[in-house]
Formats: C-alpha cells, structure tokens, sequence
C-alpha cells in the first residue's frame, strides 16, 4: 500500500479552499496509507463534517506541524525551519508528497499543487497584484533571505520549487498559469481546477426567482463588496425596481465588517445575513436570479462556479480566475458603469437574461460534482500510481 503525504495548513475558516485537501484525503484513503500534515490540527473534523465529505478520521494519521499555542498570525523563519524539517522527516517515511497549500519544500520531488495568488513570495505576490518592485531594502532583504539563509539551513525558495523540473506544479487556471510562467518561467504540470461541490438539491426554475443579487464568501476588503452596493444602488435608480443584495458570510469583529453594517443600516434593500451551510446554504444561493463578484486578482473563484450551478446569472471582473470560469464577455466588466450595464440589461431584457441563463448552465456543467470527480480520480491514479 502506497504512503501518502498530504501537507495543508488549516481549517480555522471555511473557505472554498478547505474543499481541496479533505476531497483529496478522502479519496486517497481509498487505497492508500495517507498522513495529513497540519500546521494546526484543529478544526479538521469540523470541516469534514459542514462541508459533507466522507473523510474517515479514524483512517488518517494526522501530524501537527506547529508548536501548539501559536497561531496564523505568528509568521517567523523559526517556524518555517520546524515546519521545513517535520515535513521532510514525513517526507522520508512516504512514497509520494503533495502539498495542497501552495509549493511546500518536502526535500525530495513532490507535486504542489497552487491554491492562491500569496504563495508565500512577497515579489511574486507584488507581480500578480501589479505592484510593481518592492523598495530596494526589501528586495535586499528577499535575496539575503531566498540565496543565503534558506540555502543555509537547507530550505528551498519558492522560485527554486517551482522552477525544479523534478516538481509538477497545478496551478489552479490558466490565470494562474500564465502568472507563474511570467514570473518564474516554464515549470512542469497542469492546470487543476479546484473542487467546488455544492449541488442544489432541488433547483428552482429561473422565472421562479426574485430579481435579487446575492453574494457568498468571504467579507474582506479585498472582496470589495462596497462595489456591489454601489452597483446595485445605480441600477435600482436607472431601472425604477426594486432590486435587493443580500449578502453571505462570516460577520467578523472587524472595521470592514461595521463599515459593511453602517451600509445596511442605511438601505433598507441590502442585508447581512451571515455564514450558511448546508441545506440554509443551497436555499440562499436559489433566493435570487444574479450575483456579482468584484474581486479582480484572484487564482480561481470557488464562489463564482456555486453561483453558476444554483442557477445564478454572475457578472464579474474581466481578469482574473472568475473571468475564466464563467468565460463569457457579456458577463464580465472593466468598471463599475459597466457592470451597471450588464445587470440593467439582465434585469430590463427578458431575451438578454434567458440566453445567459442558458450559457451559464453548459458553463457549470464543467465544475459538477461528477466532473470533478472524475478529473480527480484520473490525477490521483496517475500520481500515485494506482
């Protein structure tokens, strides 16, 4: 029997990216002897359990890589070495090494597979967000750093992982591919795409559904929901209906979250609803006809393929891994007036809104559960061998 070793990082939040690992534990427990390794373990059951995988956790070693009492937020190279040095002790034991959370040094060739554009390379974060160069005693610091103390204590750099033609990289798009190919040069792999496997248990009929726009995921600055509002507050003007935006997901304690709360208060057409899971999920994202994604430099978009299979209509950003999956450039925007625009004429032109409704259900045939499946059983057989 094969051993496998699975390296994420953890589970404090659900996130589409939680998907990937326990999809890909569950599968491999199959036929293989899989160690989860963790930088914190908590959590892990928990996930499993509200996002509906058959993990058997009586069948998975589980390793924790952190010291216990630290948490994400305390990020040191003493941390990055124990981590660096734990896995390559798993390493050892095993037959074959994924990372699941962006290139992981395991000291020996292994397959990595790309969940997010901060991939742990401050430079390369600032070339995808077009940045531009860091500050010269940044760069100073990074070269000292990646080309001498790494070397030194026997941890690779992300450019040396990815370029290593021993490695196989699956990036998550082709967005995401053709950043890394810019960035760092040709590597070997395939784009994967991640799972999302929400499944409406009981799809409702489009002319069945209120001319709502929902939102589901995370509330962060960088999801630039405000956008949304603002979007939906000129086409409630320009249209003369009664448009509402509910949107879905962790109310944290924090600044953007109260700014998000004041927005609310003051429109009586725009609601904070909270996290949804389950069945309370499958019935938010089939209360509404459109979503809206705003983010615009993002790896992927796991939010933007559920919207597509409950039947939504989503309008997003022109670059990015949203643009991808939806693939339609009626749906897609460069600013704000445009997507205005597009949801006018999906709101006010019945022909319009049908024939997208169309296209968006052959586009979601492609991130279906069953496909997913299927493309994750032919990776793993060929990474595993069996």
């Amino acid at each position: 029997m094969k051993r496998v070793l699975l390296y994420y990082r953890y589970f404090r939040s659900l996130g589409g990216g939680e998907f990937l690992p326990i999809c890909f534990a569950a599968e491999l427990q199959k036929k293989c002897k899989v160690t989860l390794a963790l930088d914190w373990s908590d959590g892990l059951d928990r996930a499993a359990s509200k996002l509906g995988l058959p993990l058997d956790s009586g069948n998975l070693d589980v390793v924790q890589l952190m010291p216990t009492g630290t948490c994400p937020a305390q990020q040191s190279m003493k941390l990055s070495v124990a981590r660096s040095r734990a896995l390559k002790r798993l390493a050892k034991e095993c037959d074959v090494c994924i990372s699941l959370a962006n290139p992981i040094d395991f000291g020996r060739p292994s397959h990595h597979f790309i969940t997010n554009i901060t991939i742990g390379d401050e430079d390369f974060s600032n070339f995808a967000l077009g940045i531009g160069r860091s500050p010269l005693s940044t760069r100073i610091k990074n070269t000292i750093l990646n080309h001498t103390l790494r070397p030194l204590l026997g941890m690779s750099s992300k450019r040396k992982l990815i370029s290593d033609q021993r490695n196989r990289i699956y990036p998550n798009s082709r967005y995401m591919a053709d950043l890394l190919r810019q960035f760092y040069g040709p590597f070997v792999g395939d784009v994967f795409y991640p799972p999302t496997l929400f499944r409406p248990e009981s799809p409702l009929e489009a002319g069945n559904r209120p001319l709502d726009v929902l939102y589901i995921g995370r509330i962060c600055v960088e999801k630039r929901i405000e956008d949304i509002v603002d979007i939906v507050t000129r086409v409630r003007g320009l249209s003369g209906k009664d448009v509402h935006l509910v949107v879905a997901g962790a109310l944290d304690a924090t600044e953007y979250v109260d700014k998000l709360k004041i927005l609310a208060s003051q429109r009586k057409w725009f609601r904070l609803v909270g996290p949804v899971y389950g069945r309370e999920k499958d019935t938010f994202l089939q209360s509404g006809s459109f979503a809206i994604h705003t983010e615009r430099v993002e790896a992927f978009g796991i939010s933007v393929t559920e919207y597509l299979k409950a039947g939504l209509i989503p309008i997003v950003p022109d670059e990015g891994g949203s643009c991808e999956i939806v693939d339609n450039p009626a749906l897609t925007y460069h600013t704000i007036n445009d997507a205005a625009r597009i949801l006018l004429n999906l709101i006010s032109n019945n022909d319009f809104r049908e024939s997208q409704q169309r296209l968006c259900a052959d586009r979601a045939n492609i991130f279906s559960q069953e496909a997913y499946l299927v493309r994750q059983r032919k990776l793993l057989s060929d990474i595993v061998g069996c």
